[in-house]
């Protein structure tokens, strides 16, 4: 088992939400990407809805950043070296990686919101590029606890894949539900539907794996105080599967709404757990 010295972060909620948001940013982005790929012209607006969805999204998470490090003014110096006003890129630091995904990713963002926006899509060389650092961005705020030589983050290598499964599935629930209020062809939806299934599926294997790769530490996320978030969870993956082949709109809303509840109490029950 690892040595872990140095004290926990003690992130509170500001880092909960950027995790959370990160997640359907990325995810929406990617989504997009896909729907705009493999789909036909019936794909194009939810496509163009992923798009739009992201950016929002992306646009708070550097807030949420700056209101975490305590010093909001220095946030630029972890994208700019004080002395030289030289990009401070430091390969070996996953803050800093994080940070310029998040940069970079934002600018994707950006062009493929302005271009919805238009009421067209990108050429998919741009949105494949885009979608890569948008994988990142969902997937990064997992690898960060994992190497963060912290008890019970460090001790599993799961969060990774665990988090970006979860903000495929929340980003997927996000485009489900806004698009439900809006009309959309039923096929189309459906296809978003079949989506999240796999993602909820790849998300509940990983979460086995996670108990699995922690031993008897995991015992610390079975306290009773994080049962009740441990149930929001459990209800906002299993009850999406259950609704299967419920009429659509009770499916989207009721679904998606628990696909939304259930990832951002795997976040909270993931960060404050292994805090205390």
């Amino acid at each position: 088992m690892p040595q872990h010295f140095v004290a926990p972060p003690q992130w509170e909620w500001y880092i909960v939400w950027y995790f959370f948001l990160g997640g359907i940013s990325g995810g929406a982005y990617v989504l997009g990407t896909l729907l705009g790929l493999v789909g036909d012209r019936r794909d194009a607006p939810l496509a163009r809805l992923a798009f739009l969805i992201s950016l929002p999204a992306l646009l708070i998470c550097p807030v949420l950043l700056t209101l975490d490090l305590g010093h909001p003014l220095r946030f630029w110096h972890m994208m700019l070296d004080a002395r030289t006003m030289t990009p401070n890129f430091k390969y070996w630091s996953p803050m800093s990686v994080g940070v310029w995904v998040l940069v970079v990713f934002s600018a994707f963002s950006f062009v493929s919101f302005v271009a919805a926006l238009a009421g067209r899509l990108l050429q998919s060389i741009v949105t494949i590029v885009g979608s890569l650092f948008g994988l990142a961005l969902a997937g990064y705020t997992g690898v960060l606890l994992s190497v963060s030589n912290q008890p019970v983050w460090s001790d599993t290598w799961t969060l990774g894949g665990l988090f970006l499964a979860s903000g495929l599935s929340v980003s997927a629930a996000t485009i489900g539900l806004l698009a439900s209020l809006t009309q959309h062809e039923d096929g189309v939806e459906a296809k978003l539907g079949r989506a999240d299934r796999y993602f909820i599926v790849l998300e509940l294997i990983l979460l086995a794996l996670f108990f699995v790769s922690l031993g008897a530490i995991a015992s610390r996320f079975l306290e009773p105080r994080w049962l009740g978030l441990w149930i929001l969870v459990a209800l906002g993956t299993l009850v999406p599967l259950a609704l299967r082949g419920s009429p659509r709109r009770v499916s989207a809303l009721i679904g998606a709404g628990l696909v939304l509840v259930g990832g951002l109490a795997l976040r909270i029950v993931v960060i404050f757990a292994a805090q205390v």
